[in-house]
């Protein structure tokens, strides 16, 4: 079996369960930190021929990484794409149990089953339910909106990001308009925007910031299992 993969989540959870399969990934595919195979561009903008010169069983994606121009092109070269979609936890836990099999993983991997337990029960952040805005771009700001895994991750970790309820998934909101919320916390991850102690906690007037990382907020594979932990300190933190 040989796989390209076009999510980086997925590649790690590829080249961590079945070494040797990946055929090639994309330039953002930055775990696992050794890994090894050809890079066939960006998420949004993979180089089609290329992959499909690797000559891959298997190309997998994501509905809302990558695009369906580019999705299509690899079709037409007659190569199979599987196509994941993920908008909560569970979703992701399905999803990878998916790629996986498709990959040819004979049994769950030890760190999926892991994942699970580390979710089934996660700890809140606080006694109380707090909010929070999590804007994900800067120039222009963009927030969380509606319907997404990372607003799933942290309502799970007892935190409601106000912009759940959204018409849109990724909405355009005025810093302003975000300062004036007031919410608990600000959660500015470092991808897809880096967010920075030097770059972002500056424009929301002393309001608690929180530095993540995108891997446990946004990635959906091997990283899940630790992720409820390591997010919960962060968040924490910000608040003390």
């Amino acid at each position: 079996m040989r796989v390209v993969s076009l999510v980086p989540s997925l590649t790690e959870a590829v080249a961590v369960t079945l070494p040797g399969v990946l055929a090639g990934a994309t330039d953002w595919c930055s775990h696992p930190v050794d890994l090894d195979v050809p890079r066939i561009g960006g998420t949004k903008n993979p180089k089609t021929e290329r992959i499909a010169a690797l000559a891959p069983d298997l190309v997998i994606a994501n509905e809302e990484e990558n695009r369906p121009a580019d999705l299509d092109a690899l079709r037409a070269a007659g190569l199979e794409v599987l196509v994941t979609e993920v908008r909560d936890v569970p979703g992701a836990f399905a999803q990878l149990a998916r790629v996986l099999a498709a990959c040819g993983a004979a049994a769950r991997p030890r760190w999926l089953d892991e994942a699970e337990a580390a979710w089934s029960a996660p700890e809140h952040v606080d006694a109380r339910r707090l909010t929070a805005v999590v804007p994900v771009w800067r120039r222009p700001w963009m927030v969380l909106g509606r319907d997404t895994f990372a607003g799933d991750v942290l309502a799970r970790l007892g935190v409601d990001h106000l912009y759940a309820g959204h018409a849109e998934r990724y909405p355009r909101i005025p810093v302003e308009e975000l300062r004036a919320a007031a919410p608990d916390l600000v959660v500015l991850p470092d991808e897809p925007y880096r967010f920075t102690a030097d770059d972002g906690p500056e424009a929301f007037g002393g309001l608690p910031c929180a530095l993540v990382g995108g891997r446990h907020l946004t990635w959906y594979g091997p990283s899940l299992a630790e992720a409820p932990r390591v997010l919960g300190e962060a968040l924490r933190a910000a608040l003390r």
